[in-house]
């Protein structure tokens, strides 16, 4: 055999153990369902699991809302005039019947005048009413007009007392008092002021605890009770509130329901500032629950893992609320099955699993070797959390594309090297 016969047989055989090798390491690095390579053991992760617990679920929508005081009076002018005279200002301390200002009106003296008519009448009416009444003792006068003459004095002393009512309240009127003990808030009168009827010029606020209002929506308003608590926040620091009144009549300017609270320590907010509150909006109490990392989605669908006897088997569920730790379950599980809590991308129906809380000593450092290279994708990034392993569930279509693509090469690796091997 000639020396450059041989070299190219050298070649060829070369050539043919190198993609002999390459075809092995394909086909090797070939996924069986679950994640793990063919021809190897699929590895045990650990997990933790635990029965579903009973407990409640309080969600929170946070609002902002204006604290008042409990009572506010708003003072108006009952009959037009010009202010005479101005007794308090705003920020005084009032007391129920105090006056506050006095209004010189035109209908106080109209009102007199016609108390004084009234009065005269009723003094002819009674004086007619005695010398009458002389001659009808005397037979002189018959009952019929007897009587006339005693019905004109009822008449007249009805009108009078009409009249003088009339002039009492106008002198009521032109002196204005406070209703209630308290603050005067505000204060908009001032000596010759020209004041007209229903004019809003005071306003008091009374002694009592002050209030937080606030505007919430009609689902929301649903969800409210009379008594709830509340957790009201100004400046940094948290103040408890009580739901005390619930309007059921949307409000004409904001079409939303009107809410007030009571405040506890209201000395330390001042009325008119505004304050963040938290409203619970919606609730579960006493429910099925289970940790949130135990959920998993697929097409729109709830799952949990359940540990049966070393291997894990899905258990569809259904969902209702959710908070960071915690997620209800309506329907799917029972109070004695075994959800896994551990989220783990590595869980399929069917897989190895182990309890954490069986792993002896020993075991730890190998089990967390295993369990964090399944962490691994097939493109070999992490998973940084259940939400991303979710997403990237619409990529396993592109990755198994791939996976053909590698077969592939490997049928034209075992072609070209049959052709080297006729060559040689």
């Amino acid at each position: 055999m000639s020396k450059s016969r041989k070299i190219k047989i050298g070649i060829a055989a070369g050539i043919i153990v190198i993609l002999a090798v390459a075809v092995i390491v394909m086909k090797g690095g070939k996924k069986a369902k679950g994640g793990m390579p063919m021809g190897q053991e699929a590895s045990v992760t650990v997990v933790r699991a635990e029965q579903p617990s009973s407990g409640d679920i309080i969600l929170t929508t946070g609002l902002t809302g204006t604290v008042e005081p409990s009572d506010v009076v708003h003072i108006y002018a009952k009959a037009a005039g010009d202010v005479t005279a101005v007794y308090v200002k705003a920020g005084d301390m009032v007391t129920q019947g105090q006056v506050l200002f006095e209004i010189d009106t035109e209908q106080v003296e109209t009102a007199k005048n016609s108390m004084d008519a009234a009065s005269v009448s009723l003094s002819e009416a009674q004086s007619n009413l005695r010398r009458m009444q002389i001659l009808y003792s005397g037979g002189d006068l018959s009952e019929q007009e007897y009587e006339q003459y005693v019905n004109a004095v009822k008449s007249a002393q009805l009108q009078y007392e009409s009249a003088k009512l009339a002039y009492e309240r106008q002198v009521q009127y032109s002196s204005v008092t406070a209703p209630i003990n308290g603050k005067i808030e505000s204060f908009d009168v001032e000596v010759y002021d020209r004041v007209s009827q229903s004019q809003d010029l005071c306003v008091i606020a009374g002694e009592g605890e002050n209030i937080v209002s606030f505007y919430v929506t009609q689902r929301m308003m649903q969800n409210a009770n009379v008594g709830d608590e509340l957790e009201i926040q100004k400046n940094g620091t948290t103040y408890k509130a009580y739901i005390s009144e619930i309007n059921s009549m949307v409000d004409r300017d904001t079409g939303l329901f009107k809410v007030k609270a009571q405040i506890e320590n209201t000395q330390e907010i001042a009325a008119g500032s505004t304050v963040k509150l938290n409203l619970v909006t919606e609730r579960a109490l006493d429910t099925m629950v289970v940790p949130i990392d135990a959920i998993y989605y697929s097409g729109g669908n709830a799952y949990v893992y359940l540990y049966q006897d070393g291997t894990a088997s899905m258990a569809q569920v259904e969902v209702g609320l959710e908070d960071e730790e915690h997620a209800q379950i309506l329907s799917g599980l029972s109070a004695d099955d075994m959800v896994v809590s551990t989220w783990s991308s590595n869980l399929y129906e069917g897989a190895k699993i182990r309890l954490r809380d069986e792993v002896q000593p020993g075991e730890e450092a190998q089990f967390r070797e295993e369990t964090q290279a399944g962490e691994k994708t097939q493109s070999g990034e992490e998973f940084q959390s259940r939400e991303e392993f979710q997403s990237g569930e619409g990529n396993q279509s592109e990755e198994g594309t791939q996976s053909g693509g590698t077969a592939a090469g490997g049928e034209d690796s075992k072609h070209a090297a049959s052709q080297a091997e006729q060559e040689a």
